[in-house]
C-alpha cells in the first residue's frame, strides 16, 4: 500500500465522520442557540436546561439517522476490503 492509497483512506474516513456526524452536531448547536437566547432574555441560569434538550435532540437525530450513516459507513469499509489485493496459489 503506497502513500497515496493510506492518504486517500484517511481523507475518506475524514469526511465520513464530518458528514455522519453534521446533522447531530447541527441540530445540537441550533437548539443550544435558542437556549441561550432564551436564558439571556428569561435571565434563568439553570444548567440543566441547556443539557438535557441538546442530549435528548441529538438522540433523536442520531436514531433517525442511523440507517443512512450506518450505510455510508459500511459502504467505506466494503470498498477498503474490496481494494485489498487477492493474492492466488
Amino acid at each position: 500500500m503506497t502513500l497515496d492509497n493510506v492518504t486517500a483512506v484517511v481523507n475518506e474516513g475524514i469526511q465520513i465522520i464530518i458528514i455522519t456526524s453534521m446533522p447531530s452536531i447541527g441540530l445540537g448547536l441550533l437548539v443550544g442557540l435558542l437556549i441561550a437566547v432564551f436564558q439571556a432574555v428569561t435571565q434563568i441560569q439553570e444548567q440543566t436546561l441547556t443539557f438535557v434538550p441538546k442530549m435528548i435532540i441529538v438522540f433523536i437525530v442520531i436514531s433517525a439517522t442511523f440507517p443512512w450513516m450506518s450505510n455510508l459507513i459500511m459502504d467505506m469499509t466494503v470498498g477498503m476490503w474490496n481494494q485489498i489485493p487477492v493474492y492466488s496459489r
